[in-house]
């Protein structure tokens, strides 16, 4: 059963991004990682490590959504392309507390009020899978690979 960790949920600063990278790329190792090829290792840390990406979240253009506790990032959201959730993470030690839940419940929230979307998809690393099943995500199709990293698509329609 997920306890309720007391995190504030909002928008990332600019200054914050560096911080939540090294928090994506630290939790990735951990969890997602050891079930890659070396090939998917490189690929995400390409991935993160891009100055486009960068350039675009500072331009607005790919949003995150960090959640706070103790003024610390402890998870985070990107979106891209309006309805794709690109990143989803929670530091370890926060894990089953309510803050993925939560800052999906937020994203959500943002698109279906703010942006008039009425769903929002994924592709769902092999360790989150569980997690995007329980908050209600349906698969859209059979796990497959690229560049090395493994996913199974999957939407959620509210």
């Amino acid at each position: 059963m997920e306890n309720s960790l007391p995190c504030h949920i909002r928008f990332a600063h600019c200054d914050e991004w560096d911080e939540a990278m090294e928090l994506v790329w630290k939790t990735f190792l951990v969890f997602e990682a050891p079930v890659y090829l070396p090939e998917g290792v490189k690929s995400f840390e390409n991935f993160i490590t891009d100055s486009t990406l960068k350039r675009m979240f500072e331009m607005g253009s790919y949003q995150m959504l960090v959640a706070i506790y103790e003024d610390k990032i402890v998870g985070m959201i990107t979106l891209r392309d309006r309805t794709h959730i690109s990143l989803l993470f929670v530091e370890e030690q926060y894990h089953f507390m309510g803050v993925g839940r939560a800052l999906l419940t937020h994203l959500c929230h943002y698109l279906k009020n703010e942006a008039g979307e009425q769903r929002v998809t994924v592709n769902a690393s092999p360790y989150g899978v569980e997690f995007y099943h329980r908050i209600g995500f349906k698969d859209m199709g059979p796990e497959a690979w690229s560049d090395g990293i493994r996913y199974t698509p999957m939407e959620i329609r509210f």
